[in-house]
């Protein structure tokens, strides 16, 4: 059998898997795709049981034999307490965690006396605004990172975990614990929080402001459908990384608020003004430009063709056919949809200078291309 990236799975069972929410589950379908045998354990039965019935591994046995690997999935404010509890529990086996945080979680475990030889710290760069065992996939990790913190581990035990992100179609990548939570707290956690907040400003607005929304809305406030739980552990736990970028920001809007106040609906005055907010926005466009691409390449910017697509079963599927005869390739696709129409408009992102080439070959297969 071959596992979630596509190679036999290398990882040696049993495999325990504590906490089966959406990572931990999916951590069990990836690793049943390759033929490890994964052993299920969460404080709710429900939710273990949900995790068995979709596939992800079976419940132990009163004679389990010994896991190899321990893979703690468990919200970051109880992760270092259950690494400890397994660590102790199962002496031989290698025990890593998948919480977002890794710092305060490594910190603990050394301060709770675990043995930090078979202790390695983990964390895939993936996730969804769903949460919970039905929404797990055994794909949820393809083509993402999966960083891994050696710490004080032995060796074999870092392969181990190594060994499992590959075999979850991830790909590993070695950093210290206080490095990933830089990391994560810049490019997760503050957007998590600017989501919210964004958000949060829509709770009182008026229908008419609604209909109004658009893809750009989307964009901004897709993660804010989060689960306040679990993210205010998150942010709790990674607060001494998380702060100051909020607080970069916040002077950043600051400085925006003043320009806008003094700026007063005047485009000639004061001076100055206009300069702070157009140099905000450029700001933005440099950072977005040192995002990755397709495939982890460097940013690319691509000519976008808009065509409206019927709301109906297999319209956009056809939409797609038609490209490919076009002999045109997607790079990117969005969609959105015109309120109060049963039309949608897909964003198709082409190489530049297919643009053009793209729209006539459309156009002439009867699509009407928004201008």
């Amino acid at each position: 059998m071959s596992g979630a990236g596509g190679h036999p799975a290398a990882t040696r069972g049993p495999v325990r898997v504590v906490g089966t929410g959406l990572l931990g589950t999916s951590v069990g379908l990836a690793l049943r795709a390759g033929g490890v045998d994964v052993v299920l354990a969460d404080p709710s039965r429900t939710t273990v049981l949900l995790s068995r019935d979709v596939g992800a591994g079976r419940l132990p046995a009163p004679d389990e034999p010994e896991p190899a690997l321990v893979v703690v999935a468990a919200p970051p404010d109880v992760t270092a307490e259950v690494v400890l509890a397994e660590l102790a529990a199962h002496p031989r086996a290698v025990v890593t965690d998948v919480a977002s945080v890794k710092g305060t979680v490594a910190q603990a475990v050394a301060a709770g006396g675990g043995d930090l030889a078979r202790y390695v710290g983990s964390h895939p760069m993936a996730g969804s605004e769903r949460s919970g065992p039905t929404a797990a996939r055994p794909d949820l990790f393809a083509g993402r990172p999966w960083v891994v913190c050696a710490g004080g581990a032995d060796r074999d035990a870092v392969l181990a975990v190594r060994t499992l992100a590959v075999d979850a179609g991830a790909t590993p990548v070695m950093l210290e614990a206080a490095e990933h939570d830089a990391a994560v707290a810049l490019v997760s956690h503050v957007p998590q929080v600017a989501a919210s907040l964004v958000a949060a400003r829509l709770r009182d607005a008026g229908p008419a402001a609604l209909d109004l929304a658009g893809q750009g809305l989307r964009d901004v406030t897709r993660i804010a459908a989060s689960e306040p739980g679990l993210w205010t552990s998150i942010l709790a736990a990674n607060s001494g990384a998380v702060v100051p970028v909020l607080r970069a920001l916040r002077d950043d809007l600051d400085a925006l608020v003043g320009a806008l106040e003094r700026a007063g609906g005047q485009v000639a005055e004061p001076a100055g003004a206009l300069g702070t907010v157009a140099a905000a926005i450029a700001a933005g466009n440099a950072g977005v430009g040192r995002i990755p691409g397709k495939h982890g390449g460097s940013h690319a910017t691509y000519d976008v063709v808009t065509v409206l697509v019927p709301d109906r079963p297999g319209e956009l599927g056809r939409l797609l056919v038609d490209m490919g005869h076009a002999g045109v390739n997607l790079e990117e696709l969005a969609i959105d949809h015109a309120p109060r129409q049963a039309v949608g408009l897909a964003s198709l992102s082409v190489l530049p200078g297919l643009g053009a080439r793209l729209e006539d070959e459309l156009t002439a297969r009867g699509w009407r291309v928004a201008g």
